[in-house]
């Protein structure tokens, strides 16, 4: 099997419980967009919250990752099989899948080798479609600690990976002619303890954990609190999603 960097198995629980939910107009776009809808291949599913939203739109769905901790905290469907396999090297057979999806794990993928196993695997008129999102937003205070903690508390623990995140995922070719996707954000409603259960989900916070020993939310804790006011009171956080969508024309 490929090696991947794992730099979420160790907390697949609190990846599962506090990472944001994606939009069903996402995937209601998605579907209007294939000839058919019979199969779908979710690659780098982690908890699964992609495949099982997928299952609403297609007869059977396909979803994978490289970490058995994370496959094994995804949401079961009947619809939907699991499988432990790398991006790069899939258990799908040739041209069978209308619809190929990577949420928010492209940049930890050898992308030329998966671009080629998802043109292995697309129909002939199938989709690929990928996407990330970057920094939420909530107000102009808030945002400001978060970005802060992002930048300059952990940010030299961030993997290079990052780069790619940040550029929107717009620095990687793509192998299929684009389509042009409406623009769609991921909102939830959180409050204090959850913003603070998905900022210790990410890799820098985790990375920053393991050479000191140390929780870095510790340095942002107090003024997170400040700004936020009640802990208990609940607050809308957006995302925006950076979509990028090709169809294989064989």
């Amino acid at each position: 099997m490929t090696s991947f960097k794992d730099h979420f198995s160790a907390h697949a629980a609190d990846y599962a419980r506090y990472r944001p939910r994606y939009p069903e107009a996402l995937f209601t776009y998605l579907t209007s967009l294939c000839e058919e809808c019979e199969l779908a291949w979710d690659c780098g599913t982690g908890n699964g919250q992609v495949a099982y939203a997928l299952a609403s739109h297609f007869a059977h769905v396909i979803a994978t990752d490289a970490s058995a901790e994370q496959v094994a905290q995804a949401v079961a469907h009947e619809r939907v099989s699991y499988q432990v396999a790398p991006a790069e090297q899939s258990p799908l057979d040739d041209n069978i899948a209308d619809l190929v999806t990577v949420a928010q794990a492209l940049h930890w993928f050898d992308v030329k080798r998966f671009y080629a196993e998802a043109t292995r695997v697309l129909k002939p008129g199938g989709l690929l479609a990928v996407w990330t999102y970057d920094h939420l937003r909530a107000d102009a205070v808030l945002d400001a600690v978060v970005r802060r903690y992002a930048d300059e508390v952990v940010g030299p623990y961030w993997p290079p990976e990052r780069r790619f995140v940040d550029a929107r995922y717009q620095t990687f070719s793509f192998p299929f002619p684009e389509e042009q996707p409406p623009v769609f954000d991921m909102t939830q409603t959180w409050t204090l303890d959850d913003l603070l259960g998905y900022l210790s989900t990410w890799s820098a916070t985790r990375r920053f954990m393991k050479t000191h020993g140390t929780n870095p939310l510790d340095e942002v804790r107090e003024e997170l609190s400040r700004v936020w006011g009640v802990a208990e009171d609940e607050k809308i956080i957006r995302w925006p999603l950076h979509l990028r969508v090709g169809r294989h024309r064989a």
